[in-house]
């Protein structure tokens, strides 16, 4: 069975900042930029609790210019690009206490590619599940939420990688379980994900093998915002969270009796584009002089994700292989 809960942006963060304990004010972080809400939300998310680091890591990038020659006519001649981001929790993507202001690895590695280019970003919030399908509909030239590459993905969406994250899991403090090695462990268990994501299809094309094992199935719990996510899990609806490894990692220092258990397989993480872009090369070749002078390493310490580097940026790699169990 598979619970599908949909609560409002505004009412799952607040119950989020109760849970953790409050939402702690943040230092100002380099990379931002304001930000749309998302439609039908009745007001910003709440801060994550913690202070970020407020290093500028950013301002300092100059334009790239063999990069931007890559870029498309019309691209260069607007001057600018729009970016769709889904907003989750640090180190991936937060809001500042304005409400509006986006920071994060995400958009740290978006405004740094923006100044590579010469490009002025303008980003609107979106819904994770909304936004690749805006993207084909062309609506957006960009996407951002820390969309892991991934077969069925690169069918419809192409990718310029920028990092390396990937699947973990975590649980309340008296759990049993220390690592999540074979998703038989999680039989007879409520796994809480959110929606539209690879942790939600990875469980759902893996629930025959409790049945194959005689066990009783798992249950898909998933929700449209983090802090619902976490909710559950806190109040005992949900028995472990499936999420990104460096969210998890980050959220378990941010909350008391929930541990992290383990990562379960990495994933490639880029930006998306429609189908077909001519926006790829120049997003690559962007990266790829962040690496060369010392910006993107510079980012990975700032959000302390140095683990999740990638030797270079590629365009819509081939899907890193799920572990045999």
């Amino acid at each position: 069975m598979t619970t599908r809960t949909r609560s409002g942006t505004a009412r799952t963060t607040f119950t989020f900042a109760l849970i953790t304990g409050a939402a702690l004010v943040l230092t100002a972080c380099s990379g931002g930029d304001p930000a749309t809400a998302p439609a039908g939300a009745s007001g910003a998310p709440a801060a994550a609790k913690g202070a970020l680091p407020a290093e500028d890591v950013v301002s300092g990038v100059g334009k790239n210019e063999a990069a931007a020659k890559l870029l498309p006519a019309d691209v260069r001649q607007r001057g600018s690009f729009t970016i769709a981001s889904s907003v989750a929790t640090p180190p991936s993507s937060t809001y500042l206490p304005d409400g509006k202001t986006v920071v994060g690895v995400d958009a740290d590695f978006a405004a740094a590619v923006a100044k590579s280019l010469g490009l002025e970003l303008k980003r609107e919030v979106v819904g994770f599940e909304a936004i690749l399908p805006a993207l084909g509909s062309g609506k957006y030239d960009v996407g951002t939420g820390n969309f892991g590459v991934t077969e069925e993905r690169r069918k419809v969406i192409d990718f310029v990688t920028y990092i390396n994250d990937g699947q973990g899991f975590a649980s309340r403090a008296d759990s049993p379980l220390t690592a999540v090695t074979d998703l038989t462990q999680l039989c007879g268990l409520k796994v809480a994900v959110n929606a539209g994501t690879t942790f939600e299809r990875t469980l759902e094309a893996n629930k025959d093998r409790c049945a194959a094992s005689g066990k009783k199935p798992y249950e898909v719990n998933v929700f449209s915002e983090t802090g619902a996510v976490w909710m559950s899990l806190q109040q005992g609806r949900s028995d472990v969270v499936m999420n990104t490894i460096n969210g998890l990692r980050y959220a378990v220092t941010q909350q008391k009796n929930v541990k992290f258990l383990n990562e379960y397989r990495r994933l490639d993480v880029g930006f998306a584009f429609k189908k077909g872009t001519t926006l790829a090369p120049a997003f690559q070749a962007a990266v790829n002089g962040l690496k060369a002078d010392g910006t993107y390493d510079r980012i990975l310490k700032k959000w302390g994700v140095e683990a999740s580097g990638i030797a270079t940026s590629q365009i819509s790699p081939p899907e890193i292989p799920a572990p045999k169990k």
